[in-house]
């Protein structure tokens, strides 16, 4: 791996691509800390050192690298990215339009990517707003001092727009990674942001109590689950299909065999980020109703994060979610009409209709298997962590698959870049 490594920095054009990419992550991570106008970075400071904070935004700040509660021109990190692109694909479902643009190919995917670059525009005004309104009370439970010393109509504009312009620059970073980097841009800059909050939070588990314990505890869990999520992710079912033989004038086309791959886990961690943004909501209704009213002690008691209902309620919407957003992702009866126009065919399987039920039957299956895994990792870190008094969500599974998932993605589009040039691997 490590001569691989060397070969990708002795490639001019992949050099470029690696050097680049690392550039656009220390811009993202230099603008987390940079304080948007109005904020006292010294009072931010202090709230962090003896404050506790909102769970509500414990994702978006774990999604930003910790720009979220620094209160940065970056605080609302890739978060609406994320959202714009899951609505805009759920869109899909509801209007033809979308669906149209989807099959036009190259121009009207340019043309989805638009409509995902004004929504997220809008989400970001809309999260940046909330941000800057909450920052001097529920962002910072219990803080004597105030992040905004000046809520002025002014300031507040001022930094509401900063936020606003600061999730567009991200935005355009992130495209920027896609097109001139290496990997996934969107993806590159949740797995920076992430794995940034492992160091302070791995320093905060060695100064508790029995520090050294956890700290090796916790090496090994992660270690434990890393293998566990390379295996699942690498692995496919792989579905045969014959191709039969065409004579176009002198030519015979066809006659090959290949496979459709089918991931365990084709909805990769979108259930598990959908599962999380809908539990938030109870925690929201609490913070701003009525702490004496009976509705919000019952939340506050059973929706707890380590609470048996809390737990229920996440496997059983990571569960679904996995079902509804494999459904929209593969369509069965487009793969099989794709097949019979081309000559395709499963062996044993006849085209058309028959085909389409085989592959639905065979999808609901394996999304059985991976709903259910994506559930397990995401609880099993919960419950151990919440058992041994560890609350920060740098810990948690969702983080964990996306770290894995990512830097897994990455090496094998480095791989296939070291491939293309006759180099040996990273995976060899």
């Amino acid at each position: 791996m490590l001569s691989a490594f060397v070969s990708a920095f002795r490639t001019p054009d992949l050099r470029r691509k690696l050097l680049f990419t690392l550039g656009i992550i220390v811009i993202y991570r230099l603008g987390t800390f940079l304080p948007a106008p109005g904020v006292s970075y010294r009072n931010v400071q202090q709230c962090l050192n003896e404050a506790g904070s909102a769970d509500l935004l414990s994702m978006i700040n774990m999604f930003s690298g910790g720009a979220m509660f620094q209160l940065s021109v970056f605080a609302l990190g890739i978060m609406p990215y994320i959202t714009a692109s899951i609505i805009v694909q759920l869109l899909r479902v509801v209007i033809p339009r979308f669906e149209e643009l989807h099959k036009e190919g190259q121009s009207g995917t340019a043309k989805l990517t638009q409509y995902t670059r004004y929504l997220t525009i809008g989400l970001a005004i809309m999260q940046s707003a909330v941000v800057v309104t909450v920052a001097n009370s529920t962002l910072f439970l219990g803080c004597t001092v105030d992040p905004f010393p000046d809520m002025s109509a002014g300031t507040v504009l001022l930094a509401i727009l900063t936020m606003t312009a600061g999730t567009g620059l991200i935005m355009w970073m992130a495209e920027q990674i896609t097109e001139r980097g290496v990997g996934n841009g969107m993806s590159i800059l949740i797995f920076s942001g992430i794995a940034a909050s492992f160091p302070p939070s791995m320093a905060q588990v060695l100064n508790s109590n029995n520090g050294v314990r956890n700290f090796i505890f916790i090496l090994a869990l992660f270690l434990a689950i890393t293998i566990v999520v390379v295996f699942v992710e690498q692995s496919q079912r792989r579905i045969p299909v014959q191709y039969a033989k065409r004579v176009i004038g002198r030519r015979t086309y066809g006659g090959s065999t290949t496979y459709i791959p089918i991931k365990i886990n084709m909805a990769n961690v979108i259930p598990v980020i959908f599962a999380s943004s809908l539990l938030a909501l109870p925690t929201m209704a609490m913070q701003f109703g009525d702490q004496s009213a009976g509705w919000v002690q019952w939340l506050s008691v059973n929706y707890r994060p380590n609470s048996f209902l809390y737990l229920l309620t996440f496997a059983v919407l990571i569960i679904f979610f996995a079902f509804f957003y494999t459904s929209i992702t593969f369509n069965p009866e487009e793969v099989a009409d794709n097949m019979k126009r081309y000559g395709g065919f499963i062996p044993g399987i006849r085209a058309g209709a028959p085909t389409a039920r085989y592959l639905k039957n065979v999808i609901t299956r394996i999304t059985w298997v991976g709903s259910f895994y994506l559930a397990t990792i995401a609880l099993i870190p919960t419950v151990i962590f919440s058992e041994m008094g560890i609350t920060m969500m740098a810990f948690g599974g969702t983080s964990i698959i996306i770290i894995v998932g990512v830097g897994l993605q990455t090496v094998k589009d480095i791989d296939a870049q070291l491939q293309q040039r006759h180099y040996e691997g990273f995976l060899r």
